[in-house]
């Protein structure tokens, strides 16, 4: 018992291994973004026709001809005359007088001291404003701020290497895998490898280089292959790919010059959806092994395989709820129109975007529940090897 403490307490810290392992990791990330800046994307230079996107505050309104429609719980319509003063960007101070008109759908009221965001378009010598939407930068700032600071209060270290970890995956997301799939790398490949990469990262990060994180590490790399292996598969056989996405004549307008593959597109969407759920649960079922073979070192492999299934059957049907509520709660607006117009199920099971989130639904789903028998494995193999 005395060596299993001393061992645990060991893998806890920052040992010479685990700081290697993420100076290597931040390495590969810092020449990866290096070559595809300077060797891949092409630099667009801004002109004189650009349109610019700044903030901006209401500092004077000299018309309001807005007024409530009951028809439409009270939004009001209409239009505005008003005066707004650029608090950002290259256009800072300077001030615009625009037009404003409130719709039922664009609806944003320029009252006196609103903070808006203003389209500032090329017009002869000048620029014309045009108010664009509500300034949300502080609101949402304050949201991330109030979850960072629960996650690093909570979790101490390890809630503060897990928002690291995040932070680190988005941004390699928005400059390695974007930019690779924009310029016709094969999307699901691009996107296998950042999931490998960011998940060997984030399980180095925060739990070091032990028998459970390199468990976690395999599981969840498992777990999401075979979550987009299925989806790629009922993709084909029932004709749903990228091209059936909201987005994808935008994407073939901006990316054909580029080379952009718009097909896999679907199937590495659902790569990433699956990513979060994957790694909880192999993550869960990896940790509870190795601290029952921590307590027990007495325990079989098969013994610590039952634990794990165990533990692995309590976490996939939250997990699995977790991710296709998920996916429902994105299209909920969708099925509140399929119910109200009462859509049958023929009709309802056949159309593109239903069997889109369908899909996307249940391959994470089996993702998930087929994590669990591999993580459950490779954590009783692996804690019983010397």
């Amino acid at each position: 018992m005395g060596n299993s403490r001393g061992t645990r307490t060991l893998n806890s810290k920052w040992d010479t291994k685990r700081i290697a392992a993420i100076i290597i990791l931040v390495a590969i990330f810092v020449v990866s973004v290096f070559l595809i800046r300077f060797g891949l994307v092409e630099k667009t230079e801004a002109t004189s026709t650009t349109s610019h996107y700044a903030r901006a505050r209401v500092v004077a309104v000299i018309t309001d001809n807005t007024q409530a429609d009951e028809s439409t719980e009270g939004i009001l319509r209409g239009s505005q005359e008003v005066i707004v003063m650029i608090t950002s960007g290259p256009f800072k101070d300077k001030q615009y007088q625009t037009s404003n008109y409130l719709s039922t759908l664009f609806n944003v009221d320029a009252q006196l001291g609103t903070k808006v965001i203003v389209r500032l378009d090329p017009q002869g010598e000048g620029y014309s404003a045009f108010i664009y939407s509500y300034d949300r930068t502080r609101i949402l700032l304050v949201l991330f701020a109030v979850f960072a600071l629960s996650l690093i209060i909570i979790g101490r270290g390890k809630g503060t290497m897990a928002l690291v970890s995040l932070i680190f995956t988005m941004i390699s997301i928005g400059w390695i895998l974007f930019p690779l799939i924009e310029y016709g790398f094969p999307a699901i490949l691009a996107t296998i490898l950042i999931v490998f990469y960011t998940t060997v990262f984030t399980f180095v990060l925060i739990d070091g280089i032990n028998k459970k994180t390199i468990s976690g590490a395999l599981g969840t790399l498992a777990g999401v292959v075979i979550a987009s292996a299925f989806a790629a598969i009922a993709g084909y056989v029932s004709h749903i790919s990228g091209f059936q996405t909201n987005e994808a004549e935008e994407l073939l307008l901006i990316g054909t010059d580029h080379g952009m593959k718009i097909k896999g597109l679907f199937t590495a969407g659902i790569l990433i959806a699956s990513l979060g759920a994957v790694m909880d649960v192999a993550m869960s079922i990896a940790s509870a092994v190795h601290e029952l073979h921590e307590v027990n070192g007495e325990m079989t492999a098969m013994e610590l395989f039952r634990s794990g299934m165990n533990i692995g059957r309590d976490a996939m049907g939250t997990m699995a709820n977790t991710l296709i509520l998920a996916f429902a709660g994105s299209s909920f607006t969708l099925l509140l129109l399929i119910y109200y117009y009462n859509i049958g199920f023929t009709q309802l099971i056949n159309t593109d975007m239903v069997a889109r989130e369908v899909i996307q639904g249940l391959a994470g789903s089996i993702g998930i529940v087929l994590t669990v028998p591999i993580v459950a494995f490779l954590s009783a193999t692996i804690e019983k090897r010397s």
